[in-house]
């Protein structure tokens, strides 16, 4: 074991099976972002702290398992981890807020204004924004692999990536039209592929190398990530997924399972997962514990 510089324990550079792999992450995500808000008081640093917790860690994951792939050392990308679970974070305190999509339960707890109130659930969702690039800034990477995480990340999160997935979702709410399969397809590629895409670039972002195989894998893996959540949406119980199930059906929202019938987007998936394996043959048997990943994510049950 490795003595992190934040006072917390991470493993050395090998590979883990997934379900420890994903542990470890969540473990090392939530104690950086507590360093960094250690010593601070107040409802925010508290609701961002509740914010960034209890999750999947699912995009932490992903950048600490392609760093350790691309021989980074795990101590190095942790921050780096950190920062794309803070972005994750804050983006579900917004979404749950009344003027979006108005929800009371995430990840099985009470979600952030309806533990406090609104206005200390925007300030800790502009608060975790803010903290990844900090977090990034403080990444133990040269100087042109650093500017890159920054930029990318910022593309990412914003309205070339995530934002304007989101706003396009809301819009398509109400157009008098729904939207065709394609037009979903680039809407999750923005909303919630591209902080899947980003995180598993990490690893050949940071050591400046070969970045193909990966963003293959990471565009077909958002996209499956997606479809599996329309089909949690569709077939899911609250207490299991952890947050309201059946709104896109009440809603007459168009989605994978809407378009392609419920067989039909579970299909999908399964070929997007193959592919996404694929895309990891030049890394053999070293990319087992992404191939997992690929598998858990159509066969999550929250």
């Amino acid at each position: 074991m490795v003595e992190g510089a934040q006072g917390y324990r991470i493993a050395a550079l090998q590979r883990k099976p997934f379900e420890k792999a994903l542990a470890q992450a969540s473990v090392v995500a939530e104690a950086r972002i507590g360093f960094a808000l250690s010593g601070l008081e107040g409802d925010v640093p508290k609701a961002m702290l509740y914010a960034a917790s209890g999750g999947k860690a699912l995009r932490p994951f992903l950048a600490l398992e392609s760093a350790r792939m691309l021989g980074i050392n795990p101590v190095a990308a942790a921050g780096v981890a950190a920062a794309v679970e803070c972005i994750h974070a804050y983006s579900l305190v917004h979404d749950d807020l009344p003027c979006m999509d108005d929800d009371d339960l995430r990840r099985g707890r009470p979600t952030v204004h309806s533990k406090w109130d609104e206005a200390t659930a925007v300030l800790a969702g502009d608060g975790l924004h803010a903290l990844a690039f900090e977090l990034l800034v403080q990444a133990e990477c040269g100087p042109r692999a650093k500017l890159n995480l920054l930029m990318s990340l910022a593309n990412a999160a914003g309205i070339r990536g995530m934002v304007g997935g989101q706003a396009a979702d809301i819009a398509a709410e109400t157009a008098a039209v729904p939207l065709d399969l394609q037009q979903i397809m680039d809407l999750q590629a923005a909303k919630t592929g591209a902080l899947i895409g980003w995180s598993a670039l990490v690893g050949p972002r940071m050591a400046e190398a070969e970045r193909e195989p990966l963003s293959i894998y990471g565009a077909y893996l958002g996209l499956a990530f997606q479809i599996s959540d329309d089909v949690l949406d569709a077939t899911g119980k609250a207490e299991t997924v952890g947050k309201a199930v059946g709104k896109d059906a009440a809603a007459g929202k168009a989605t994978f399972v809407s378009l392609l019938g419920l067989e039909g987007a579970k299909g999908r998936a399964a070929v997007l997962v193959e592919e996404a394996c694929d895309a990891l043959s030049p890394y053999g048997d070293e990319a087992d514990t992404l191939k997992e990943a690929a598998q858990f994510v159509i066969t999550r049950t929250h």
